[in-house]
């Protein structure tokens, strides 16, 4: 008896749009609260190229330990697909015509965007002897590298293993990055988000030996992630083989949580405390929220799930979607729970089409409550309601913050996240003399930019000094536009964009300002995100205005996210060409100028008038209507 496939018709979903194990008698017997009794006859389904391919890779070794050994300067499509378990992308300049010029991005597994002095100190030397010079801090809390050939791949990855920190995980259909609040603030909750944030890292780990075979010669890494020295007291990787008896641990020896095909799609997790939303908690398949009693103890944490960005044009089947809220859980049953939510994703979620594959449309379909009723049979019990909290509010934590221990943290804002020289602006060797001259760690933000922690407040003038030396602006000199913009890459290296993101949204972010001072509204603060293409890397569908690639010099225009990134936004325009920009943004500008209500941000405004009510407006609407 197929027992998960019967559980999805019992909870009204059609069960052929999933991958279904057969779960063991125990189980059954956990799921007769829902009426467990069909009976679902056997299909033999069709699994995909890229499904098949992970079976055949033994544990992500094949192809690509063959294919690092030949002379050729890229790998081949098959090799390319393990390589991102890897931590790597295979890219080409899209502007160069002719050969192909391969070669390989690769980002790093910072789990609470943490980046010890040594290993900046590392990536800096790579980057610049081979790497294409720079660096780039993503969306995810970690560094990217790109320029790397193929012969250095090896030198690359080996280096950053040996240094305690690691690529494994940071693509692929695995837990990716685990992201939290990059606030030091050394108090309770902070600090229990930290911590947690690298637990569950640790837990979700992949476990195979591929990657210290390919990049080690099978030999073990000089260091041990420094994550996981620091949070050895949690026995993770007990609880991690502890099997219930309830189908979450897999008879596979290599990998008890993945298995050999792994998940359906990338599996994201974010960890926070109540009312600091700086991470955009919901657009993670998992969000934790630290909560302690009065006493500032750990009690466990409200988890969300269900939350992702990625979507293809034209397709109305794939779509942006904020999480749900599941409930409660105990500090004691955290890891055990989660393990619960990556089984049932692993099991139930949609292998058929990649498309559809993450978390969130598996949470769409069975409804928050069936799905809930799904994690709890692998669990065992029942999960406890959500429990109130703080509101959320919205904070770069850019600028200087005590830290509550004596010491001062400062956020450094980077345009785009890109860590780089350029004529008199000189960051990347600006961040060197930093770590060199004060030792200093750093974290990485979910913004793109950077905060140096513990910093005594004796050496605040010496690091404002260097910031200066180099061409670095103070942050009050920065455009609260440009501080609150995120952009991804996009080309000429990603092939996945349809147009410009990060190259391009300076100019559309002077455009913006221009227009806004020009219908006297010159202190507005819109949070704007634009992407190259519609899979969502810099999350605009959370903005309160995104836009979204859609063509050459082409974008769609989503409204009305939440300032403090809790809804997504909607479509309003699905194809502005570049060059409208301003005849598209003036009307809805005007009306947000004669219409908002008392301190109402512009995408409050969005949500409150609707699709409607703007389409209205800016059809009546003579340019130039508004002036200063």
């Amino acid at each position: 008896m197929k027992i998960g496939a019967a559980a999805l018709v019992l909870l009204g979903c059609n069960a052929s749009a999933f991958v279904i194990p057969t779960r063991p008698a125990t189980r059954a017997n956990a799921m007769s609260s829902l009426s467990m009794v069909l009976e679902m006859p056997k299909q033999k389904k069709k699994i995909s190229k890229l499904e098949t391919l992970k079976v055949k890779s033994d544990h992500l070794i094949e192809p690509l330990k063959q294919q690092l050994t030949t002379e050729e300067i890229g790998i081949s499509k098959d090799a390319y697909q393990i390589l991102k378990y890897h931590g790597s992308y295979q890219q080409s300049n899209r502007e160069i015509r002719g050969k192909k010029d391969f070669q390989f991005m690769l980002r790093l597994k910072q789990p609470a965007g943490e980046l010890p002095a040594d290993l900046y100190r590392l990536l800096d030397d790579l980057s610049a002897k081979m790497g294409q010079g720079d660096l780039r801090a993503t969306t995810r809390q970690c560094f990217q590298m790109h320029g790397i050939m193929k012969g250095n791949l090896k030198t690359v990855i080996s280096s950053i293993m040996n240094i305690g920190s690691s690529t494994v995980g940071a693509c692929g259909d695995v837990s990716r990055n685990v992201m939290t609040t990059p606030a030091p603030f050394d108090t309770p909750e902070y600090n229990y988000a930290r911590e947690y944030s690298k637990v569950f890292a640790h837990l979700f780990r992949p476990m195979t030996p591929a990657f210290s075979e390919i990049w080690l010669d099978g030999e073990k890494a000089a260091s041990v992630e420094t994550w996981s020295k620091e949070v050895a007291h949690h026995n993770v990787d007990q609880v991690m083989t502890h099997d219930n008896g309830r189908g979450i641990v897999l008879n596979d020896s290599v990998e008890p949580l993945y298995g050999d095909r792994y998940l359906p799609r990338k599996f994201k997790i974010g960890v926070t405390v109540p009312g600091d939303n700086s991470l955009d908690i919901y657009t993670n398949d998992i969000g934790c929220v630290v909560i302690c009693n009065d006493k500032g103890e750990l009690e466990g944490f409200n988890v969300m799930v269900g939350g992702g960005m990625g979507r293809s044009h034209n397709k109305e089947s794939t779509f942006a979607r904020a999480a749900d809220h599941l409930g409660f859980v105990p500090k004691e049953d955290i890891m055990e729970v989660l393990k619960a939510i990556l089984a049932s994703q692993r099991d139930h979620g949609n292998r058929d089409v990649r498309a559809n594959a993450r978390m969130k449309y598996l949470v769409h379909t069975l409804g928050i409550d069936n799905f809930k009723t799904l994690v709890e049979s692998y669990f065992g019990k029942k999960i406890a309601p959500w429990k109130p909290m703080a509101e959320w509010k919205y904070n770069d934590w850019m600028g200087w913050w005590e830290q509550g221990d004596g010491k001062l943290f400062y956020g450094l804002h980077v345009d785009n996240g890109r860590v780089k020289d350029e004529g008199d602006f000189r960051l990347k060797s600006a961040l060197r003399v930093l770590v060199d001259k004060y030792n200093l760690s750093m974290i990485l933000s979910p913004t793109q930019s950077l905060i140096f922690r513990d910093i005594d407040p004796k050496d605040k003038a010496g690091v404002e000094a260097v910031l200066a030396e180099h061409g670095i602006k103070p942050l009050e000199e920065v455009d609260p536009l440009n501080r609150l913009a995120m952009a991804c890459p996009a080309l000429p290296l990603c092939g996945l964009a349809q147009t410009e993101a990060e190259r391009i949204v300076p100019d559309y972010l002077a455009r913006i300002r221009s227009l806004l001072n020009k219908m006297n509204i010159p202190e507005e603060e819109i949070l704007i995100r634009m992407t190259g293409c519609p899979n969502g890397c810099a999350r605009p569908y959370m903005a309160e205005l995104g836009f979204v690639g859609d063509g050459p010099k082409s974008y769609q225009v989503w409204l009305g996210g939440s300032p403090v990134l809790t809804r997504t936004a909607w479509p309003f325009r699905a194809k502005m060409p570049t060059d409208k920009m301003e005849e598209t943004m003036e009307p809805i500008l005007a009306m947000f100028i004669e219409q908002r209500q008392q301190f109402e941000a512009f995408g409050d405004f969005c949500h409150r008038v609707g699709a409607d009510g703007i389409e209205k407006y800016s059809g009546s609407y003579k340019l130039g209507s508004v002036k200063a």
